[in-house]
């Protein structure tokens, strides 16, 4: 069975810095794309960073200079390293990914999602 695993929330003062993992758990043949979605309260669920197999990736304005999304791709795993965080980036972080599964088929993924609160 395929999962994402998340890992890395937690609390952080303003202008801190955390960074989050999520790693592909099973079975598959590749990665197409993965990234990070975010979730306030009372918000959309929104864009943040996207990695596609090639190597591009994209930002939401509002983190662009301040995250980096990155990979490990012998470890099936993706990075955001978040910088400079301000309160507004409080959320609820979702992994997503697109994957190529057990005979051929491309599926779609969601972490369980992690909380990342900016507070002083």
């Amino acid at each position: 069975q395929v999962q994402l695993v998340e890992s890395g929330g937690g609390l952080v003062q303003p202008g801190g810095s955390l960074r989050l993992s999520c790693a592909v758990s099973g079975s598959i043949f590749s990665i197409n794309a993965m990234g990070w979605y975010r979730q306030a309260p009372g918000k959309e669920r929104e864009l943040v960073a996207r990695i596609l197999s090639g190597g591009n990736t994209n930002y939401a304005d509002s983190v662009k200079g301040r995250f980096t999304i990155s990979r490990d791709n012998a470890k099936n795993t993706r990075y955001l390293q978040m910088n400079s965080l301000k309160p507004e980036d409080t959320a609820v972080y979702y992994c997503d990914a697109d994957l190529r599964v057990a005979g051929g088929r491309t599926a779609h993924y969601w972490g369980r999602g992690t909380q990342v609160t900016v507070s002083a």
